[in-house]
């Protein structure tokens, strides 16, 4: 099994878990519920805005430990006071020490859009993110069909969510396409073994409509590579180890706009 796999196995897992200890009914009750999601696309496209999608990571499968000495509060604020665009905020716990009350505590932190990073496995998790705070999913391409990717991309629309798909190839862009997807995101890391490289998102830029956001994700370390990525046709651009990795990453990532 690839860690992919072994994640998504682990997720299938926890949803039924978490149906059996928290009704639909009762993610509805939810404080945030019933708020009007922020639009991912105006704020991603504010000329105000860095066009980064900044993420909020304490762990990961192919780094270890990346940093699991600072708040969620504390950086998220400090990434919106960089010009982050949007906040990412992983919520998976077993893979990236990643909690969903970091997703909470996000959204009452700060007045942009928060993306539920996560492994998107069933329509419960949709419904939980928006009783979270989110106003931005992740669908990933490499672990849905596209069935499942229209399904659930028509019920969050129907929550007013925008929503993120990820592609690693050429296979997965052209069969995952959907006109209820606001952005397309190229994961510039394979999911499959984690190796990374930002010439995926210059390869499969050409080839995604332009009625979709386009965001390169993973593998930018560079205030250059986001020049180029601009100069490619690129909107947004998700960073997360860069920044998190620092002591202090929303310094981090106010001295990486500094050089962009």
């Amino acid at each position: 099994m690839t860690i992919l796999d072994r994640i998504v196995a682990r997720k299938k897992t926890e949803v039924q878990a978490a149906k059996t200890k928290t009704s639909y009914s009762k993610l509805e009750e939810a404080e945030f519920f019933d708020r009007t999601p922020l639009s991912f696309r105006e704020f991603l496209l504010h000329p105000s805005k860095s066009g980064i999608i900044a993420e909020f990571k304490r762990k990961s499968p192919s780094k270890g430990i990346i940093n699991n000495q600072v708040k969620v509060k504390t950086v998220t604020q400090g990434y919106a006071a960089a010009g982050a665009s949007a906040l990412s905020v992983l919520t998976d716990r077993a893979f990236f020490m990643g909690k969903k009350m970091d997703l909470i505590q996000a959204r009452k932190s700060n007045q942009i859009p928060v993306l539920r990073k996560d492994f998107m496995v069933d329509e419960y998790q949709i419904i939980e993110a928006k009783a979270l705070g989110a106003d931005v999913i992740l669908l990933i391409a490499a672990i849905l069909s596209p069935q499942e990717i229209k399904k659930m991309a028509a019920l969050a629309k129907s929550l007013g969510l925008s929503v993120l798909l990820e592609v690693h190839n050429l296979e997965e862009l052209e069969r995952s396409l959907d006109p209820q997807v606001d952005a397309i995101g190229v994961n510039n890391r394979n999911l499959a073994d984690f190796t990374v490289s930002v010439d995926t998102s210059f390869t499969l830029i050409k080839s995604i409509p332009n009625e979709f956001l386009k965001i390169s994700e993973s593998a930018i370390s560079n205030p250059e590579t986001i020049r180029q990525l601009k100069e490619a046709g690129f909107n947004g651009f998700l960073i997360g180890e860069t920044f998190m990795k620092e002591a202090d990453p929303g310094m981090a990532m106010k001295e990486f706009v500094g050089k962009i």
